[in-house]
């Protein structure tokens, strides 16, 4: 029996996302622990799920910090690295009025993209049912190959991968290099969560539908998903196209983690099924279920410290 339910590996960071103004008139900046590896894994501790993150923070206090918080929710640090010299990324958000966000990086370098391939400890993933990754720990190619590694390890034991390429374009030096490893992580994955634009950017196909089906015949992915914000979301899956509304109930202050929220309800939902029998209904109840989790992690700041209670989500599905 595997030690993990799923081990991720990628960025952990700080999102500072605005709250206000000072007397003095100045931005107060609230501390958020972020990332979206580490997000997914939030919501699927929220499940009670077995997780493991594999990746890298500064020797500084935003590091100690995120360390604190990772062990505070019980998620596994044991591929946890610490830099010496490099300070932990830091992320500033910007929140629009529909809930939309724009992000400034202080990652040039960040603690994140200095881990190794060294330091990748491929027992862990071995030993998990789920390896999760996203494009974030592919941008420079120390961490690419560490990335590499460890989706190769779980490739070879059978593990299960999971990929979200969570396009982040001001992390790019070029876009074409972007393009070329959200292709390299469709074509090794099992289950991969996209959102539509990141669809239209990989085909140039506004239309969702038509989107996907240019990636499925391209890759072999087995399940599909497709997030559309507010529009909601679809997975396609054999000959299987299902569809299921957002739950738009009033209450959203920002959309930060709402995707990884989705992403990390899916692996819970797959963690209870075999992914080569999944049925209609299971379909319907995973998208059902992933909708729900993220409608209520938009109405709150943050995201590793926001993920629903489950008797929430539940609430939620009966309710409506």
């Amino acid at each position: 029996m595997a030690k993990y339910d799923v081990t991720a590996l990628g960025e952990l960071l700080i999102d500072f996302t605005y709250t206000g103004m000072s007397e003095q008139g100045n931005s107060l900046l609230e501390a958020n622990p972020g990332g979206a590896p580490c997000n997914v894994l939030a919501l699927l501790n929220k499940c009670g799920r077995s997780t493991n993150f594999i990746g890298k923070v500064g020797k500084d206090q935003f590091g100690y910090l995120l360390r604190d918080t990772l062990e505070s929710l019980e998620i596994g640090t044991d591929g946890l690295c610490f830099d010496d010299e490099v300070n932990t990324t830091l992320a500033f958000v910007k929140t629009f009025e529909n809930g939309d966000r724009d992000f400034a990086f202080y990652r040039n370098p960040g603690a994140d993209m200095m881990l190794s391939e060294e330091e990748v400890d491929v027992s862990q993933i071995k030993d998990s049912r789920i390896f999760h990754f996203g494009t974030l720990s592919m941008t420079h190619e120390g961490v690419c190959r560490a990335t590499e590694k460890a989706v190769k390890a779980a490739k070879d034991s059978g593990v299960l991968i999971s990929f979200d390429p969570n396009l982040r374009i001001p992390l790019w030096k070029d876009l074409g290099t972007a393009k070329e490893k959200m292709e390299y992580g469709l074509s090794q994955c099992d289950v991969c969560k996209i959102s539509e634009e990141e669809v239209e950017f990989l085909t140039g196909e506004k239309d969702i539908k038509k989107g996907a089906e240019i990636l499925r015949a391209k890759f072999p992915v087995k399940l599909f998903q497709v997030t559309a914000g507010a529009d909601g979301s679809y997975a396609f899956y054999k000959d299987l196209l299902v569809y299921k509304p957002s739950y738009i109930l009033g209450g959203t202050i920002e959309t930060t983690g709402a995707g990884d929220t989705f992403c990390g309800s899916i692996l819970h939902g797959l963690l209870s099924r075999d992914i080569d029998n999944l049925s209609q209904e299971d379909l319907e109840e995973m998208l059902s279920f992933a909708n729900a989790a993220a409608y209520l992690v938009t109405t709150k700041k943050g995201a590793i410290r926001s993920m629903p209670e489950m008797e929430d989500v539940q609430k939620i599905l009966k309710e409506n």
